[in-house]
């Protein structure tokens, strides 16, 4: 099933996940050094990582939204729901935790780290479904799509 929403003949959602997964992921790097160092100035850039990163996750569930709607009731429906789901969990949680940290950034509670820590351990099951969409069952790959195919633009 070929994606709808493209810019120069490639899926736009794929390109807008990266951002958000790398920020998040970032982040949470950057707390465990934090708990590791003590240094503050890790999870300061960690905030401004998170907030980004919800934003950007933000921009990338509108298309991925626009994306399954269109999918037919399948088994790749109803994953699709799921990965989406729990990417509205992912970014609950580091929202949640961006929130938290906002009056002392350069020294989070514990309940913040906690929840951007479940968080990055969501992503990572939304992640595969979200896999498994795309390399299992095929959603948003061109139908023409092939090792010799020609270009996309």
């Amino acid at each position: 099933m070929e994606s709808r929403i493209k810019i120069l003949g490639h899926p736009v959602h794929p390109m807008l996940i990266v951002f958000p997964l790398g920020l998040f992921a970032t982040a949470v790097i950057f707390d465990i050094i934090y708990l590791v160092s003590g240094e503050g100035n890790w999870t300061l850039v960690a905030f401004y990582m998170i907030g980004a990163g919800v934003v950007g996750a933000l921009l990338a569930a509108v298309t991925g939204i626009l994306e399954w709607r269109h999918i037919p009731k399948s088994r790749a429906r109803r994953l699709g729901l799921w990965h989406g789901l729990l990417n509205g969990a992912v970014v609950t949680l580091f929202a949640i935790s961006w929130v938290i940290r906002s009056d002392a950034p350069a020294a989070p509670d514990t309940l913040a780290l906690l929840l951007s820590f479940a968080g990055a351990v969501v992503s990572l099951i939304a992640a595969w479904l979200g896999g498994e969409l795309v390399y299992r069952l095929r959603v948003g790959v061109d139908d023409e799509a092939n090792l010799d195919a020609s270009p996309s633009i």
